[in-house]
């Protein structure tokens, strides 16, 4: 929506003037100022819960003025005083104190700019998104700047980025170039954000925010979610609460380095938040009429905490964002921690025929299964080199896919083609095909031996299109790819990338990548492909246009997995989110954890299996098979429900909930893990939420030990009411023991 305001202050006379010269100067002063009021216009930038305001006219900058709940009148913002008036895309160099979301250097030297509008356009993507275009330019240089919002109505989501360009007579170096700036007024503001290596992933922190800078960033250049991860949350009245409170939540989809800056200036009571690709070593030239468009920034605002936020995003990712979001993901079973490098005909067929007799739907062969001249036996060869070992595997991929349909299972394949091994046949043919320093020694990284190829360079993204090309060529029935990423940019120079332009190395590696990914979703859009970096090292909504789903972590214990798919959880889907049953002890942690325990810790998010089902006792099995049939079930509340974190691992508490609710709340999933014993906190009822508390729900044990013998509240018929405000008492009797409940509407 579109509003027309206009505001007069005119002057106060002086008080020795006699009153016919004060009324006279009075009218005056009111016509002058009447002539040359401004005429302010304002953009209404709505969604069904959420307005953003934004002000500007022709010649004059874009103001950000109010983003939060839903207004019905403009005017009030203004009559609370909830207007903010802050320049929405500051810029370096001309009475700009603030945070700058751009700056640049002119072909001249100067590193001035001042952005006014010229005009604005509204329309409607075919997604169903609203978008609004403020079209700027500098009032000296012709620079021009794209600033686009486009709003997602039913889910509460915003996306902001911009398009950079200019027809300047030479190169303009763009210095900084955010995709988005929002300012808020400042309170008590806690940060909520995701830290953590491999093992450790997507560890949740929080902080409160003081005067001065917090930054999270990333300069990994190809797994960018290890240190930290492009997503927070802001809590604008305290610290963040589950399922009330003012937040404000936001990520940005870019696959390379990135830069979040918080900063809070105490003397100006307002908190500005910067997001965008990181700048360091990344100083970008800007040819004459080339266009820079920067990565979205997707944000959202609830007054239902934490979990409003969350759940916000889940529905815009898995209806808007995330390949084949809304398709339901596959029970899988990964061949890596069952056998490691020992991949073999017979040994793959013994793990397919056991899956198959537990209910199982897709098998995916992990590393191992390649290389000719060097045969992949362990960490140190072969990448690059994506022709089947025929000592491993005599009959080829094919007769493996021909078992796996005998079996009624789907079949998978490991690749990891942006790397190559220096014992490869691929490297001794193009060692100019590595990112590396011309005149030093390269530093290698898993094995000590592997490298990262150049996307950069046209001939290497030709090659890594045509490892999956190539592989569904000849496999034409291959289901599913997970795609790996083992190494860091360590070696930051490109072969390819002329010598003044080295600083687009991070820029054009992503540039290269995405292009590939594009190109295999062209061709091959129902190709399931795992996004996979030595864990969760990728989690990023950069990747899920062309990725369905992500490995999160190389832990699989389940008590880890606690953790992990719960900070996991704050940004992202649990369909995304693959958490796999591995054997006991635990392969990281030598963890002792019962059977009951790992699935259902497992079927909180993408149900799985990381073992050979022959190391499952007959006890085992017969628990296995029947998890497998009710996570069928319930995959649909899962994978396509609403999350409601009720206790966090974080909590000092013996315990962890959770559960799903479908948006219609007819159907929920209820998660209950014990941990250990402390006291007699065991004994606290299990409130619930995310219910409707007019109906009645008919309580049913699922993935019970002893299917014989099950709780005392099965088949009971509660209101929802009473399980959010009262909730039920769940005495379990030993340590890492767990219950999962389903509640049907009556």
């Amino acid at each position: 929506m579109l509003y027309k305001w206009s505001y007069v202050h005119p002057k106060k006379a002086t008080n020795n003037l006699n009153s016919n010269i004060m009324k006279k100067l009075l009218l005056s002063l009111v016509a002058l100022m009447c002539a040359l009021s401004v005429s302010a216009e304002y953009y209404e930038i709505t969604t069904k819960n959420t307005t953003l305001l934004l002000s500007t006219e022709k010649g004059r900058r874009v103001d950000f003025i109010y983003y939060g709940p839903k207004v019905n009148k403009v005017d009030e913002v203004f009559n609370t005083s909830s207007n903010i008036f802050w320049n929405a895309y500051p810029c370096f160099g001309t009475n700009c104190t603030c945070e700058h979301a751009l700056a640049v250097t002119h072909a001249n030297g100067d590193v001035s700019l001042e952005l006014a509008t010229y005009e604005v356009k509204t329309y409607t993507d075919p997604d169903g998104g609203r978008v609004w275009e403020f079209l700027l330019k500098d009032k000296v240089f012709p620079f021009y700047v794209k600033q686009f919002f486009k709003a997602y109505d039913d889910c509460d989501i915003i996306k902001t980025w911009t398009e950079l360009s200019h027809t300047e007579k030479k190169d303009v170096m763009l210095n900084k170039f955010a995709s988005a700036y929002i300012p808020v007024k400042s309170g008590d503001i806690y940060l909520n954000y995701l830290a953590g290596g491999w093992g450790a992933e997507a560890q949740l922190f929080e902080e409160r925010l003081l005067p001065g800078r917090k930054t999270i960033g990333n300069h990994d250049g190809a797994r960018t979610s290890f240190g930290g991860n492009p997503s927070f949350m802001v809590s604008l009245d305290g610290p963040a609460k589950e399922n009330a409170g003012n937040v404000l939540g936001g990520t940005l989809s870019y696959t390379g380095n990135y830069d979040l800056s918080f900063v809070k200036n105490g003397n100006a009571n307002h908190l500005e938040i910067v997001a965008g690709i990181n700048p360091e070593l990344s100083q970008y030239y800007l040819e004459p009429k080339e266009v820079f468009t920067t990565p979205e920034f997707i944000f959202t605002y609830s007054t239902e905490g934490k979990g409003g936020v969350r759940r916000n995003l889940h529905r815009w990712a898995r209806n808007y964002h995330i390949i084949g979001g809304t398709e339901p993901r596959d029970i899988l079973l990964n061949s890596w921690e069952g056998v490691y490098f020992n991949v073999n005909q017979e040994g793959m067929n013994q793990m397919m025929q056991g899956f198959a007799e537990i209910g199982g739907e897709l098998f995916v062969m992990d590393d191992g299964w390649f290389g000719d001249k060097y045969p992949r036996d362990n960490g140190e060869s072969s990448l690059g080199d994506w022709v089947v070992c025929e000592k491993k595997l005599p009959e080829g991929i094919g007769a493996l896919i021909d078992e796996a349909e005998r079996n009624n299972l789907k079949f998978g394949i490991w690749i990891e083609p942006e790397m190559c091994n220096t014992k490869s046949e691929l490297y001794e043919k193009h060692p100019d095909w590595v990112l590396r320093q011309p005149d030093r020694e390269p530093s290698k990284g898993r094995g000590g031996t592997q490298l990262v190829l150049d996307m950069c360079n046209p001939k290497v993204q030709d090659h890594v299109f045509n490892v999956v090309d190539n592989l569904m060529q000849t496999n034409p029935r291959i289901y599913y790819m997970k795609w790996d990423a083992n190494m860091s940019i360590s070696n930051a120079s490109s072969l390819y990338l002329p010598k003044d332009r080295q600083s687009h190395l991070y820029i054009e590696y992503h540039r290269g990548l995405m292009d590939v990914c594009k190109r295999i979703r062209e061709k091959y859009p129902k190709l399931v492909i795992q996004l996979c970096a030595s864990g969760g090292g990728r989690l990023n909504y950069g990747y899920f246009p062309y990725f369905n789903e992500c490995w999160s972590s190389d832990n699989t214990d389940a008590v880890q997995r606690l953790y992990i798919q719960h900070g996991m959880s704050h940004f992202y889907p649990a369909n995304i989110m693959a958490a796999h049953v591995s054997a006991s002890p635990n392969h990281q942690t030598g963890r002792v954890v019962p059977i009951k325990f790992r699935f259902d810790v497992a079927m909180t998010g993408r149900l799985g299996m990381e073992m050979k089902p022959s190391a499952l006792s007959q006890k085992e099995r017969e628990f296995a098979k029947r998890a497998i049939e009710t996570y069928k079930s319930i995959r649909p509340v899962i994978q396509q429900g609403d999350l409601y974190r009720l206790v966090s691992p974080y909590e000092k508490k013996p315990y962890v909930s959770l559960m799903y609710n479908t948006p219609e709340k007819d159907r929920a999933v209820f998660f209950l893990f014990r941990r250990h014993y402390i006291n007699d906190e065991w004994e606290e009822p299990r409130k619930m939420a995310g219910l409707d508390p007019e109906r009645n729900y008919l309580i049913r044990e699922l993935n019970a030990e002893n299917p014989n013998k099950k709780l005392s509240i099965e088949g009971k018929v509660v209101s929802g009411r009473f399980l959010m405000e009262n909730g039920i008492r769940l005495n379990l009797g030993k340590d890492l023991s767990s219950v999962v409940l389903e509640l049907v509407a009556q």
